[in-house]
């Protein structure tokens, strides 16, 4: 398990169903959800430049306008900056990593209902994706996830939230479905900060970290079976923690009261 700082690079896939056309009448609201999906999970990292405005508008399939007001909504966030001159343009910029307090708060809005309903529909999602990358994986494609996870930091609770959510893009992009790649990156960015939140423990980093690795495994062996069942114990074990300290950030809000 690496400890190098760096992230592993995003594939060329994810990358590509992020500017993938939009479905339905294409609204800014559509655009700018799609970009700050792709920046809070690391497809566009830091200083990453983005298309222009009018070749957004052609990949989204949208008007320039409705491009360029769905960039104007990412850039308020403070999430891209735009500079003038010749070596201008739109660029990503860091983000903080967004406090505990915060993710915290947002589980207690959540009922214990909504939180297993969401940790079902990702652990299907997942799992789907696992089963389908087993089946269609090539030799290089399987060699190449290995690669990624055993260059991806686990050390710390950031990186390895984010690594974790990015082991599981990688699989989506193997599946060869734009789909679920868009739906994996939509989902994550609802619900993956919250289900990384066990990753604080330093035990649970490394129960994910072995539990990757024979999902990885068992893709590469091209045993769908056990690729899915691989994911489908990891999604249940992390949705058990995620409801017992939601459990247990209510009592103590009940006691603080």
């Amino acid at each position: 398990m690496s400890q190098e700082p760096a992230a592993p690079a995003p594939s060329r896939g994810a990358r590509a169903a992020v500017f993938a056309q939009l479905t339905g009448a294409g609204r800014s609201e559509q655009v700018a959800q799609r970009l700050t999906d792709a920046i809070l999970l690391g497809v566009l990292a830091p200083g990453d430049r983005l298309p222009s405005e009018a070749e957004l508008a052609k990949r989204f399939g949208v008007a320039l306008v409705t491009a360029r007001d769905g960039l104007g909504a990412v850039r308020e966030a403070g999430l891209v900056e735009t500079r003038r001159g010749r070596e201008g343009g739109s660029f990503v910029l860091a983000t903080e990593q967004t406090p505990e307090r915060l993710l915290r708060a947002r589980l207690r809005g959540l009922s214990q209902v909504e939180i297993a309903d969401l940790a079902a529909y990702f652990g299907v999602l997942a799992a789907g994706c696992a089963e389908r990358a087993a089946e269609l994986a090539s030799t290089d494609e399987a060699q190449r996830l290995t690669d990624w996870l055993q260059g991806a930091d686990f050390g710390s609770a950031s990186d390895s939230g984010r690594n974790a959510g990015g082991f599981y893009l990688e699989i989506a992009v193997i599946s060869q479905s734009p789909r679920l790649v868009r739906e994996q990156i939509r989902l994550q960015a609802e619900f993956g900060p919250m289900l990384w939140l066990c990753l604080t423990d330093p035990a649970m980093r490394a129960r994910v970290y072995a539990q990757n690795e024979r999902t990885a495994a068992a893709i590469a062996a091209r045993d769908a079976a056990a690729a899915r069942a691989s994911v489908r114990a990891q999604i249940s074990e992390l949705s058990v923690w995620l409801l017992a300290a939601k459990e247990r950030f209510e009592q103590g809000a009940t006691a603080d009261g």
